[in-house]
């Protein structure tokens, strides 16, 4: 089973190439969709952010405004949360990495925004970035209702998208058309052999 890390930062496109995959029967699994679950009302990682976030857990929901704004400006704080975060998202990934090698998919596509970042690279057989300009990346994230400045930091926090391309195998520009990623998705798979 061939493993395809796929990564970019916020606003790149992931999801749109990760279903791009799906549609050639390559299954995805989405880090920041298990991030969502694990901290969903009364997910997993819920007891131990209440115990090192004070507040930012009531009733079993989340207050994820508040955790973004504590972690993005506050190192010490954004370890503590990936000491907590990063291991739960990766059981959930050998869970599904297990089920596909069951299953015997001939590949699987693993959506891991900090894929360089965390070593999740060495997990996968070829790494691919998603990339596009810095103004697409900005409106594409603004539309999702964040305001500028919070994208701005959470940008700057990530590693930058010159370093993401030169680490990856390949890189899947996503800032033209979507038939232009979809084409390029398209050659990849053949280069593959998938």
């Amino acid at each position: 089973m061939i493993v395809i890390g796929l990564t970019g930062g916020i606003g790149m496109g992931k999801s749109t190439v990760a279903r791009m995959f799906a549609a050639y029967g390559i299954p995805a699994f989405n880090a920041d969709e298990a991030v969502h679950r694990l901290q969903g009302p009364n997910g997993v990682a819920l007891p131990a952010l209440a115990r090192a976030f004070p507040g930012v857990v009531a009733g079993g929901v989340l207050d994820r405004a508040r955790l973004r704004e504590m972690v993005l400006k506050d190192d010490a704080a954004m370890r503590r949360l990936e000491r907590i975060m990063h291991p739960l998202v990766h059981r959930e990934e050998a869970t599904f990495r297990a089920c596909a090698f069951r299953t015997q998919r001939r590949a699987v596509l693993l959506d891991i925004p900090l894929l360089f970042e965390t070593g999740a690279e060495r997990r996968a057989h070829v790494t691919v970035t998603v990339s596009a300009a810095r103004d697409v990346q900005i409106a594409r994230v603004t539309r999702r209702g964040l305001p500028e400045g919070e994208i701005k930091a959470i940008i700057a926090r990530q590693m930058p998208d010159a370093e993401k391309r030169r680490r990856a195998d390949y890189v899947i520009p996503t800032g033209l058309s979507k038939f232009e990623t979809r084409r390029h998705v398209c050659r990849l798979i053949g280069r593959l052999c998938l």
